[in-house]
């Protein structure tokens, strides 16, 4: 059985404004998320600021997300969406059920369904 290939990542910071103008957002305890529709191939983008702590927490929280994200998204990934997720302090501490279970719920009442 071939793995599925991860989603496409958004690099450019004009794509992640664009995510965050678009005005679909959602916090949750563990993460937030910007989407925006798009007419293209699903493509994902994760942040974490520098509030939640130095290099080395960023990128654990980051990594985090992507696994999260994995998770969630690698058997049915939404079709035509530009997601970004945004770590918070929250996003270390968390487990990982609830992470996941975050992941889901934001993507839910952003109407991004998965």
């Amino acid at each position: 059985m071939a793995a599925t290939p991860p989603l496409p990542r958004i690099a450019v910071r004009r794509d992640f404004l664009a995510a965050a103008a678009s005005g679909l957002r959602s916090a949750e305890p563990g993460l937030v998320l910007q989407a925006r529709r798009t007419g293209q191939p699903t493509r994902i983008g994760f942040t974490v600021t520098r509030k939640v702590g130095n290099a080395v927490v960023r990128n654990r929280a980051r990594r985090r997300l992507r696994a999260a994200a994995d998770a969630v998204l690698r058997r049915q990934p939404p079709i035509g969406w530009d997601l970004v997720l945004i770590g918070r302090a929250g996003t270390l501490d968390r487990e990982f059920a609830l992470l996941c279970a975050d992941l889901r719920r934001a993507l839910a009442r952003t109407g991004v369904g998965a």
